[in-house]
């Protein structure tokens, strides 16, 4: 088992000279840890468990079910077969990295929508958003224009035919859920679904509405474009793609 497990967290590692350099554990002796052969002594063990943020079970159980107990939660063993890893390994194919425009409904003005820019992108096994509020849209309801004050970020996994995103700002101040997938289109590069806060009832603003995202590619140009332009429009300033796919006029259901 602790082999297995040894093979299965160094798979991500450039090299084993490399890594056998950084543990500080001679390339033989390293290779009859992988090979089941022999076991390392408490100390080796314990540079090892800390290296690669595990613990001594790595002897006995399999890794993937006690490697991310204290780290990212929907990689928790609890959620084994409901929120799996398999969830979070979002191929290119399904939502490429890159800058995306997106635009909706507002929620506190359902007479405005509001178009912003977000940038997707990948680290290690997960997928990633980050993006910021439209200043104007901070504004409105007081909140601070700052560009760390309007930051948000989140992350993405898979659903039934498409992707879905937990999103917040700093300190989990205010957050959404956003659902997403590919709809047909000349250049393939639009998404729709909707968006939610996750915040209380309020009769004074909306909390789940459509949203369009429009993949804009990796360049900085169009995403530059849509930074700047970021805020509130009209229904006669929307393409005649945004009005097909928001639907202003009917109710969401």
């Amino acid at each position: 088992m602790f082999g297995a497990n040894l093979k299965h967290l160094c798979r991500e590692a450039p090299s084993i000279s490399g890594l056998c350099r950084d543990l500080g554990i001679n390339r033989t002796q390293f290779n009859r840890y992988l090979s089941g052969e022999s076991f390392p002594r408490p100390d080796v063990l314990h540079r090892i468990c800390t290296f690669f943020d595990v613990d001594a079970r790595i002897l006995l159980e399999p890794v993937d079910q006690i490697a991310t107990t204290s780290g990212f939660v929907m990689q928790h063993p609890e959620l084994a077969g409901f929120l799996g890893p398999h969830l979070t390994e979002i191929s290119q194919d399904l939502l490429p990295d890159g800058f995306y425009r997106f635009i909706r409904r507002s929620f506190m003005d359902q007479q405005k929508f509001v178009e912003a820019l977000v940038y997707v992108y990948r680290l290690g096994d997960f997928c990633f958003v980050r993006g910021h509020e439209a200043r104007e849209a901070m504004s409105r309801v007081g909140l601070p224009e700052s560009p760390r004050g309007r930051e948000f970020g989140g992350f993405f996994f898979r659903q039934d035919r498409g992707v879905a995103a937990i999103v917040a700002r700093r300190g989990a101040t205010s957050g959404s859920f956003t659902y997403l997938h590919r709809v047909p289109s000349l250049e393939n590069n639009t998404w729709t679904g909707f968006t939610t806060r996750i915040t209380h009832e309020s009769e004074n603003s909306h909390r789940m509405t459509r949203i369009v995202w429009e993949h804009l590619g990796r360049g900085m140009a169009g995403a530059l474009r849509v930074g700047r332009a970021a805020g509130f429009r009209t229904y006669s300033q929307l393409t005649e793609s945004d009005q097909a796919l928001l639907r202003p006029d009917k109710p969401f259901a």
